[in-house]
């Protein structure tokens, strides 16, 4: 099956959505493998991922690209001189730039381990456990110019079970990261969102 767009993957770290993705091609639940794996981080795992699942993979190195601004500007460069048009980040940890949202205009998504806007930004995890909720989750959303404040897409909810620490409860919502996410990249790129 073919997408008229071409998306790329965001990643600093390990890749385990990414893998997701892979794995949910694999599966057939998601028709689409990403066009390109871009990083700020040369060592990530995800880069292996990538490149056993035959992706171009790109880095941005912010040493180079000081401040979000020039990150943004030289990213967009390796994305347009590829025709990628959408953007999915999987555990990318830099807030994206405005430059790069006005770039990609309702065509870069996230995923984020909290039911939005409850416990935005670093350690939401912890964030759950410190107020005590019931249930957590994961939510994939738009990105737009704040931190994990874009519209959501879809959720997932995961029960806080007593005793759990921030290792348990990520691990609960992690799978159900791996179960959405694709789902959402799917929908993107069908044109269905």
């Amino acid at each position: 099956m073919k997408s008229k767009h071409k998306y790329a993957v965001f990643v600093s770290g390990r890749g385990s959505n990414l893998n997701a993705m892979f794995d949910a091609v694999r599966d057939g639940r998601l028709s689409y493998k990403p066009d390109l794996v871009l990083t700020d981080n040369p060592s990530a795992t995800a880069l292996e991922y990538a490149r056993e699942n035959g992706v171009e993979t790109c880095w941005v190195d912010p040493a180079v690209n000081k401040g979000r601004r020039a990150f943004a500007e030289a990213a967009i460069k390796e994305l347009k001189a590829r025709g990628i048009d959408t953007i999915c980040l999987a555990g990318f940890m830099r807030i994206v730039d405005k430059a790069l949202v006005d770039a990609f205009p309702g065509r870069i998504i996230n995923i984020h381990p909290a039911l939005l806007p409850a416990f935005p930004g670093l350690d939401a995890q912890r964030q759950a456990l410190e107020a005590g909720v019931a249930e957590s989750g994961c939510t994939v959303h738009f990105v737009d110019e704040g931190v994990d404040t874009g519209a959501v897409i879809m959720q997932a909810r995961v029960p806080v079970e007593k005793g759990d620490t921030v290792e348990t409860l990520s691990k609960r919502i992690l799978e159900q990261e791996h179960r959405i996410y694709p789902e959402a990249v799917q929908a993107l790129m069908d044109d269905r969102i």
